[in-house]
């Protein structure tokens, strides 16, 4: 819906430096003012009494599956699916059919997002193909419209090649994130290594492949001064080589999902495939350090890792591939996990979820301020709502979350001033 201006009456307004009930006038794409008792000529007016207006989310870590996959979800249904929950801006992970490994496909994602009203940043591959051989041209990829690139789905497994794309990254200014996972400790495994897999008979991933491969990224990224970005931190074991990288000033950023601070391995009991992603749900003592890296700023992102499967394929629960959508439910188990609970505050809440995102790929960062672009969400952070699978905008129905009672909803997402997404 698009008006041309919008005033948003007596709402809490919250991001990194203001939190206080305010008027808002949204024109032309902008926010225009700021202010009690704002009197001025608007096409529409909504009450925010008891609502909150925050900076739009930015998910730096989602799974589209288009081209090539797109009977699980398209960029379409992506981006229909980040609105409803608040999101205006992604990454998209590369391991497309074919992989993002080259401009034309750049080009492709961008052109098909671009009247969604959501920025899809395609994620370039580390190597051609994903295959772990030859770097791609990341100037080519760059040019194209990348900021990012990754072999997300799987890691890169020669450390000398992943050396090389870090010590390039410091020449094109792109963010390298890493998806930490050690085939060979891994081999085969399914879901967490521990009681619950040793129980159901299944093979496990042990932590050791995460944490390994955390440490030789960090290792890799200092010994050539480049940035790295850890991608979906789920043990203790790595926030904890995180937190001392940081404090030794290494360039290192990271994210979690809210799956890896709310639910443990004990939801593998069901056999339901549902519950498997990659790396899988940990244990509570892995919960605790999750959470505990996000309130000390170890953790500097909240994320979803978006994967959707199809019905068929998380069928069957030893064969089906790993991942889990998430987009319409981040900022309601955030809120519900971290907020509610005294963990963290709202204003925290948007530097995680807001304002780190955008700061770390470079992009303009988000305020509740005049002149600033108006990509602004209204929530009500109370609202107590039940996950129905069934609906979801995605074309996936794979959530975590299913049939589980969160607190906070996202009602309004406007993009660029225009109101894309309403629940009021």
């Amino acid at each position: 819906m698009n008006f041309e201006s919008l005033l948003i009456k007596n709402i809490r307004a919250v991001d990194t430096k203001i939190d206080t009930v305010t008027d808002v006038f949204i024109k032309d794409g902008k926010i225009s003012a700021v202010g009690e008792n704002l009197d001025v000529t608007a096409d529409r007016t909504v009450d925010g009494t008891d609502l909150v207006l925050m900076p739009s989310l930015f998910d730096m870590h989602v799974h589209f599956r288009d081209p090539g996959l797109t009977y699980k979800e398209d960029i379409i249904t992506g981006c229909n699916s980040a609105l409803a929950g608040g999101v205006t801006g992604v990454l998209a992970m590369p391991n497309t059919k074919p992989p993002c490994d080259n401009p034309e496909t750049v080009r492709y994602i961008i052109d098909r997002a671009k009247d969604t009203g959501v920025e899809v940043y395609p994620v370039g591959c580390i190597t051609n193909g994903m295959n772990g051989g030859g770097l791609c041209d990341y100037e080519s990829l760059k040019k194209a419209g990348c900021i990012c690139i990754s072999d997300d789905g799987r890691p890169v497994e020669n450390a000398e090649l992943m050396r090389q794309a870090l010590e390039k990254s410091n020449e094109n200014g792109l963010l390298v994130a890493s998806h930490c996972e050690d085939f060979s400790i891994i081999n085969g495994g399914i879901m967490n290594k521990g009681k619950v897999s040793g129980k159901l008979g299944v093979k496990g991933m042990d932590r050791a492949s995460e944490d390994y491969i955390t440490a030789r990224e960090i290792i890799l990224a200092s010994s050539v001064n480049a940035r790295i970005h850890i991608c979906h931190v789920s043990t203790e074991g790595s926030t904890d080589i995180i937190r001392f990288a940081k404090s030794r000033g290494v360039k290192v950023t990271c994210e979690t999902a809210p799956h890896y601070f709310m639910l443990t391995e004990d939801l593998l009991e069901k056999r339901d495939a549902d519950y498997r992603m990659n790396p899988p749900l940990r244990t509570s003592e892995d919960v605790k350090a999750i959470i505990e890296g996000i309130k000390d700023g170890t953790i500097d992102c909240i994320i979803t890792d978006h994967a959707p499967h199809a019905p068929e394929e998380k069928a069957d629960f030893e064969k089906a591939p790993n991942g889990v959508v998430g987009l319409e439910t981040s900022l309601a188990a955030t809120l519900t996990a971290l907020y509610h609970t005294g963990e963290i505050t709202l204003q925290k809440v948007v530097e995680l979820m807001c304002v780190n995102p955008r700061k770390i790929l470079g992009l303009e960062t988000p305020e509740i301020a005049e002149g600033k672009t108006a990509d602004l969400i209204i929530a009500n952070i109370n609202r107590k709502w039940t996950v129905d699978p069934d609906k979801l905008h995605s074309k996936s129905r794979n959530t975590v979350f299913k049939g589980m009672t969160l607190t906070g909803k996202n009602l309004m997402t406007i993009s660029k001033g225009v109101v894309r997404y309403e629940n009021l």
